[in-house]
Parts: structure tokens; sequence; C-alpha cells
């Protein structure tokens, strides 16, 4: 599935509600998120308009590894 282009820091930080993570701290323009399912983990999100596709990609990759699950099967949990 393609990554969507008009993705928000505060949208993504919402979704991912959904898996566990909340709002730790906020610095500056940038989120910090944490859950405590399958071990505690920390992702750090900037809370831009639109969100770069790289980065929303690495971010998504690296809550996929901790979760144990491909990129591809998140983007579709989170944006179908």
């Amino acid at each position: 599935m393609r990554l969507p282009r008009n993705v928000s820091g505060e949208d993504l930080a919402k979704r991912l509600k959904s898996f566990g993570y909340a709002v730790t701290r906020q610095t500056g323009s940038h989120f910090r998120l944490t859950t405590t399912e399958k071990g505690k983990h920390h992702i750090t999100i900037p809370k831009h308009s639109s969100l770069r596709v790289g980065t929303l990609s690495s971010v998504l990759a690296d809550v996929a590894e901790h979760f144990g699950t491909t990129r591809a099967k998140l983007v579709d949990e989170l944006f179908r």
C-alpha cells in the first residue's frame, strides 16, 4: 500500500493510540510517544502539518519492528 501524502504529526499520534502509544512529552515542534505494549517503546515524531514521506516511512518501520509485523500491514491497519 502506498503511504499517504497528507498525514500530520498530530494525526499520526492519534492513529497510533490504537497501538497503545500516548504522548509523553512535547518539546518544541516534536512529540514523544510511548507504549508499554510488548515492552516499552518510544518514538519521536515532528509536529508538522504534513510529514515527509521518508519521515513517515521511518516512524512506521520502527513501530512495525517493535510489534513484529510488516510496515505494509501496519499501514493497512492505520490508514484503511
